[in-house]
């Protein structure tokens, strides 16, 4: 039970998991520095992700959350700083290096980003496309797998985006981030937008993904519920930089004034709140 109340139901720590520097960090990101029209988002920003952790991103709006995750993708260029993926400085792949690099990890955009003239079949089909060499039928069948795998229909695969729901919409594009069977899920803000009910579903979704298919998952996200419910650990940004990294507890025990307006303001601290009875 967390100081506020709320259950924490993952442990930093699986059982039989490595502890400490024993642990495989996946990604590794050192003095990062990133910047638009002369502002420095990123000063010097270090962080490392652990295999088969969940890890919550976290910060105000506006300082980079989502940069981070962008500038690893190679969408967003750094300035300095390096950036390793399962042992490997993404400066230094080749382009065949880097394409098979990019097929071990998955991205759910925020909002979806689902293309708006492609039935969900085909967003699907998209990175499958683009990364292998498949006959249609067998792209078809994958495709099915993927939206049985996030919890949506057979006959979401001919709807178009804009007949979806905001909670299908993130389930499709969920599928379309698994399409290569990743190792590493980037989720950018995955529950924005939903109510309570579906963000909670969403959250029980992710989490049981990642426990039978051994994800690594690094989640941007501004969702309290989602870091108390299904984080490993959470890191926290603020002035370009990581301030804090660790598991909740760690969080709730930090005196850094961002920390503790974050998690003990009014919507930390009603978690702490007796139900009305």
């Amino acid at each position: 039970m967390s100081e506020t109340g709320h259950p924490l139901r993952r442990p930093a720590n699986r059982p039989g998991e490595p502890r400490g520097p024993e642990r495989e960090i996946v990604i590794r990101v050192r003095d990062l520095v990133v910047g638009f029209n002369g502002r420095r988002v990123m000063k010097k920003l270090s962080l490392d992700v652990y295999r088969g952790e969940v890890l919550g991103f976290v910060g105000a709006s506006g300082t980079g959350k989502s940069v981070l995750t962008r500038t690893i993708l190679g969408l967003v260029p750094k300035q300095r700083g390096t950036i390793e993926v399962f042992g490997n400085d993404l400066d230094r792949l080749s382009a065949r290096q880097r394409i098979a690099m990019e097929r071990r990890w998955g991205v759910l955009f925020q909002h979806g980003a689902l293309f708006s003239g492609l039935t969900v079949r085909q967003n699907i089909q998209v990175p499958m496309r683009e990364y292998l060499s498949l006959s249609q039928r067998l792209m078809d069948e994958l495709a099915l797998l993927k939206i049985e795998l996030v919890g949506l229909k057979a006959d979401a695969a001919e709807k178009y985006p804009s007949e979806l729901s905001g909670g299908m919409i993130k389930r499709a594009a969920l599928a379309r981030a698994l399409a290569l069977d990743p190792e590493i899920v980037f989720l950018d803000e995955p529950t924005s937008g939903l109510d309570p009910i579906g963000a909670g579903e969403f959250d029980d979704l992710i989490a049981t993904l990642q426990q039978t298919l051994g994800l690594t998952v690094f989640m941007v996200t501004h969702d309290l519920d989602s870091l108390y419910s299904i984080c490993d650990r959470v890191a926290a940004l603020a002035d370009g930089k990581v301030i804090a990294a660790g598991s909740m507890e760690t969080m709730l025990a930090s005196q850094h004034p961002w920390l503790k307006a974050y998690f003990h303001g009014k919507r930390g601290s009603s978690r702490s709140m007796p139900a009305a009875g």
